[in-house]
């Protein structure tokens, strides 16, 4: 039996033991919130502090405590056979539940975070993967995967898919890289990515580039993260000029979330740095803007007060303040009222030339 396997199998004894003790059975959960969290320059991620929640099986939690025991179980049938499911699967698997079944996917997607967390391990080692692609790669480098059936080494190169891209996989630890890159660029939006690899901006920069596609997943997180140690190369993140962009984009990338603290220490990229676009690119540069939204100003006055990565950084809280005092955001877009490669022909390499000067 895996050594998850077993975990569950003994939380599961301990439960029934304390039932048949007539006791009332509890399980403890990290509590997951930014209020729970610390950043750790050195190691590079939020970290969980150690507050926790107990759910007791009492009458008002007996159905969220059957729930959690029966996706518990679940798990343990698709780690023991080797299987995967989808968080829709899953969703759709507890019809069978009888008074335990979900009656909305958000409430089954929580009981797996719980249970990931409980374990203190990713929800993907439990067997359950999500519905969305991990994120799209061009450029310098080879990725050395294998066929399912043969178990035979697939060369893979990223400089071989003319228009198009290679698809990170929803696991990618199997994985092994070859590169001559000198660096990552992680970029926030597809069009964005597509207009640099339409015109081989790997090729003339010789790096790779990586599509996140909004907030990065896990996959495509670790994915990058594995390149950074591994190959030993600096990541530069290329996204929007809005709070969205630099915290749950960027933030995320770099240190993690307070509501996934526990697997942080392997799905952020510590290394990463912030390329742009600033507060300060909108002026030097010129660009068209809107304005803020009273989300926006929300997000960043919540980063200012309550985000331990924002408050260990001077220059991030000098860029929310700008950002606030300008009133006014900026997408990657915007260089196009300049020219519709000026990214490529002048942004990218003028704030490449001093890498020094990239946001924490």
């Amino acid at each position: 039996m895996s050594k998850i396997a077993s975990q569950i199998k003994q939380t599961a004894v301990a439960v029934r033991s304390k039932i048949q003790r007539r006791g009332k059975p509890t399980l403890s959960f990290p509590l997951r919130s930014l209020t729970n969290v610390k950043y750790h320059p050195k190691k590079g991620f939020l970290e969980l502090k150690g507050k926790k929640k107990t759910r007791t099986l009492t009458v008002a939690t007996v159905k969220t405590f059957a729930q959690t025991l029966r996706m518990m179980s679940q798990a343990k049938t698709l780690v023991e056979g080797d299987e995967i499911m989808t968080k829709r699967e899953a969703y759709y698997v507890s019809k069978n539940w009888d008074d335990a079944r979900f009656d909305e996917q958000p409430e089954s997607d929580t009981v797996i975070d719980d249970i990931e967390a409980l374990f203190e391990v990713n929800r993907e080692q439990l067997g359950f993967i999500p519905e969305e692609k991990g994120g799209e790669v061009a450029g310098k480098l080879v990725v050395i995967d294998r066929d399912s059936e043969t178990g035979k080494k697939l060369r893979i190169d990223c400089t071989k898919f003319g228009s198009g891209a290679y698809s990170i996989p929803i696991s990618v630890e199997h994985l092994k890289f070859e590169t001559k890159a000198k660096f990552v660029l992680v970029i926030e939006t597809a069009g964005m990515f597509q207009r640099l690899v339409k015109h081989g901006y790997w090729r003339q920069a010789n790096c790779i580039l990586v599509s996140m596609g909004g907030v990065p997943t896990r996959a495509c997180r670790r994915f990058i993260r594995r390149l950074a140690d591994e190959l030993k190369l600096p990541v530069y993140a290329f996204v929007d000029c809005d709070p969205y962009g630099m915290f749950n984009i960027y933030r995320t990338l770099k240190v993690g979330s307070g509501n996934a603290a526990h697997i942080n220490p392997f799905f952020c990229v510590p290394k990463a740095k912030f390329l742009g676009v600033t507060p300060q690119d909108i002026v030097d540069y010129k660009l068209p803007t809107h304005p803020l939204k009273d989300v926006d100003i929300k997000r960043a006055k919540d980063a200012l007060k309550n985000d331990p990565f924002v408050q260990h950084y001077k220059p991030w809280q000098d860029a929310i303040q700008q950002l606030l005092a300008m009133g006014v955001r900026a997408e990657q877009q915007a260089f196009a009222v300049h020219d519709l490669n000026y990214v490529i022909h002048h942004y990218l390499p003028e704030k490449l030339a001093v890498p020094k000067t990239f946001l924490p």
